[in-house]
């Protein structure tokens, strides 16, 4: 093992969060010198036709000088998008009463008589 792997191994505290598919962990660790910064660990589960599963995994280190820009951009972005979009969450995969139906019904109906688009043509961009 090298020595980058053992100083990556060595836990002073540990926090996790789990949301849905993916999974977050905050993780302090020790540097060689016996000063501590944060890993941040983003776990995804990506189930296979057959059954199997796998993970992927992105992970950022964070040192004690990046702390303060690294929170205030966090939380300007945070900032932003609560006030464009607000707190509700919006993607029915996250609303345990979602149902399709709810959804047809809200959309605007065209005028079926003088469109010459099928559903095929539809854009999903802006999903």
């Amino acid at each position: 093992m090298s020595e980058r792997d053992l100083s990556d191994q060595e836990e002073i505290h540990s926090k996790v969060l789990r949301a849905g598919r993916r999974t977050y962990f905050f993780d302090v660790r020790s540097t060689k010198a016996g000063d501590y910064y944060l890993t941040i660990t983003e776990s995804k589960k990506f189930t296979h036709d057959d059954g199997s599963f796998h993970y992927k995994k992105h992970k950022i280190y964070l040192y004690k000088e990046d702390f303060d820009a690294f929170k205030e951009n966090v939380e300007e972005m945070m900032d932003f998008i609560i006030n464009e979009k607000g707190s509700e969450v919006i993607s029915e995969r996250h609303q345990k009463d979602f149902k399709k139906e709810e959804v047809a019904a809200e959309l605007p109906v065209e005028n079926t008589t003088t469109s010459t688009s099928s559903f095929t043509d539809v854009s999903f961009e802006d999903i």
